[in-house]
């Protein structure tokens, strides 16, 4: 599995942001309510992030320990994906939050606690953006010796 590209994250946070910008300005125009994050929202998303660093944990203290423990494979497998999958929805959930709060920003009426819970979410979903690149960084496994070393040099 690959590392998590940055230039992927930045197009998944353009597209949450053009497309929530967009989704408001249509709801909007067809007269029906705004959608404005709750801060519910925000504290979930700050405690998945919380749980995808503390599950990448055990396997960063079993690879690089001084004593190498065995790694379920499995368990490790589940974690990265956990750990991608939370950069890529905090990417485009990021995004979203921003477009929502461009569009309450240039609103000639703002609602400030629309504002500040849109804040919240940007806030709270950059946390599990940032979460699940370092649990990624957590998962990877150093190299072996015989990596380190090509065949026919000398090891020092």
């Amino acid at each position: 599995m690959t590392r998590t590209r940055p230039g992927a994250l930045v197009l998944l946070a353009g597209i949450g942001a053009v497309a929530a910008f967009l989704l408001q300005l249509g709801l909007g125009a067809l007269g029906y309510s705004k959608l404005v994050p709750q801060l519910s929202l925000s504290v979930t998303l700050a405690v998945i992030a919380v749980v995808v660093v503390a599950l990448a944990v055990p396997i960063r203290r079993a690879t690089r320990s001084t004593v190498k423990r065995r790694v379920d494979p499995f368990y490790a497998t589940r974690v990265v994906l956990i750990a991608k999958a939370s950069s890529i929805t905090g990417s485009l959930l990021a995004g979203g939050a921003a477009g929502v709060l461009v569009e309450l920003l240039v609103r000639p009426v703002s609602a400030s606690s629309s504002v500040w819970s849109a804040v919240a979410m940007l806030v709270a979903a950059l946390l599990l953006l940032a979460a699940g690149l370092v649990a990624e960084s957590l998962c990877t496994v150093p190299p072996d010796d015989d990596e380190r070393h090509p065949p026919g040099t000398a090891a020092s």
